[in-house]
């Protein structure tokens, strides 16, 4: 004999009880979700700011006005034979220190840069006729007046900075040679573009040796392998290595590309080549997820019209899978763009003082040029730094941006 359930009776107090605890845990529920976010947005809106703040000044370089007698200078050049050897041989930093005392005064050599007779020199190379003349040029500024007159110094340099100020010689600008320059030892003088090169050549290579081998695994993993233990192995072990830590494949790139292969050290062609190994199982994911989401219907109706298999698979199925394809590519190359571990250990944080001139050339990428600056003594760096960031930063938001672009072109639906 069944017994009878009865109905619930939901204006009972027991079941308000309940119903208002059930609402009570989802308003918990919901209040702790918008404090994650809020804490979450707290904590990048500080960092955004924080790295704004210090970043745009690296943008920025402080110049001195400085007016150079070049007749009455301690300078013995030619203005008929200008050339690179003369121009070592005349001593331009004592000349520019002699120069910048006789325009400022006692002392003054301290306040421009220790670089600034480059700047001296390719004044005289660009025009030898102002050897014969009196001419006012722009020097950029030592470190300590330069974060003085961008922000905050120490007394020597603050006093020095209201002097120039009064005297209308000083001014601050944005620094091109940040963005044409590469690395040296005098921040007011270190630029990105021997980095952003590396970067770009080490890139090239990247999507060069995985696009292709990894496009071409996904399909034969999804269109033609068998199913058997051998292809379960393969899945299985592509899968754990898109998640293998960089480093293990920064010491891979270095047993095989440098010690057994002897490739130079330091170059885009061994980066490039090491991050292949690490985003080629990224590819391979993205473009077997990519292939699955081709309806069958697709493949049976091209079967059905009389296509081959291989006509099926490349007239078919990867141009529809494209878009996948494209944004997953292009994801794992903003994430190999961001690695630093792997290029450490295989020799990419050489002094790059020249921009690379191809795949072979010593080279450093943006990730380990902000990692080199990072723990450099001069406060002239932070800034520099920051900068840096914001360079990689956009460089990241552009490939993503990107990779939206493509998906969106290229998404068909049905």
């Amino acid at each position: 004999m069944t017994t009878q359930r009865l109905p619930t009776d939901w204006k009972s107090d027991a079941m308000r009880k309940r119903i208002a605890r059930r609402y009570a845990s989802e308003r918990r529920f919901k209040m702790a979700g918008l404090l994650a976010v809020a804490l979450s947005a707290a904590f990048l809106a500080f960092l955004l700011f924080s790295m704004l703040g210090n970043g745009l000044r690296g943008f920025t370089r402080t110049e001195i006005a400085v007016k150079v007698d070049f007749p009455a200078s301690p300078l013995l050049l030619d203005p008929n034979a200008i050339t690179d050897q003369a121009l070592a041989n005349a001593n331009l930093p004592m000349v520019t220190g002699e120069v910048v005392k006789k325009a400022l005064g006692a002392n003054a050599e301290e306040w421009v840069s220790p670089t600034a007779w480059t700047v001296l020199r390719d004044a005289i190379k660009a025009d030898p006729k102002i050897l014969a003349q009196t001419v006012t040029i722009d020097l950029p500024a030592a470190t300590a007046v330069d974060l003085a007159a961008k922000s905050k110094g120490s007394p020597e340099a603050e006093a020095a900075v209201d002097r120039l100020e009064k005297a209308g010689l000083l001014h601050t600008g944005f620094n091109f040679g940040f963005l044409t320059a590469s690395d040296g030892t005098d921040p007011t003088q270190v630029g990105i573009w021997g980095a952003f090169k590396g970067s770009l050549l080490t890139m090239l290579v990247t999507l060069a040796l995985s696009f292709p081998v990894g496009v071409a695994t996904a399909v034969y993993l999804e269109e033609y392998a068998r199913k058997n233990w051998l292809t379960d192995i393969i899945e299985v072990s592509i899968n754990n290595l898109a998640a293998v830590p960089s480093i293990i494949f920064g010491l891979l790139g270095l047993s095989i590309f440098l010690n057994f292969l002897a490739l130079p050290r330091s170059a885009a062609l061994v980066g490039g080549m090491t991050l292949a190994l690490m985003t080629m199982p990224v590819i391979v994911i993205a473009g077997r997820n990519a292939i699955k989401s081709v309806p069958p219907s697709i493949r049976d109706a091209a079967l059905g019209i009389g296509a081959s298999p291989v006509q099926v698979v490349f007239h078919h199925v990867l141009p529809l899978a494209l878009p996948g394809i494209l944004t997953g590519t292009i994801i794992g190359m903003a994430r190999a763009l961001g690695e630093t571990a792997p290029l450490l250990m295989i020799g990419m944080r050489a002094f790059i003082a020249t921009p690379p001139g191809g795949i072979t050339d010593p080279a450093t990428v943006l990730p380990v040029q902000i990692f080199l600056w990072s723990d450099e003594v001069s406060k002239g760096f932070v800034e520099k730094t920051s900068a840096a960031i914001i360079v990689l930063l956009v460089f990241l938001l552009a490939m993503n941006g990107l990779a939206i672009y493509l998906r969106n072109k290229f998404e068909r639906r049905w």
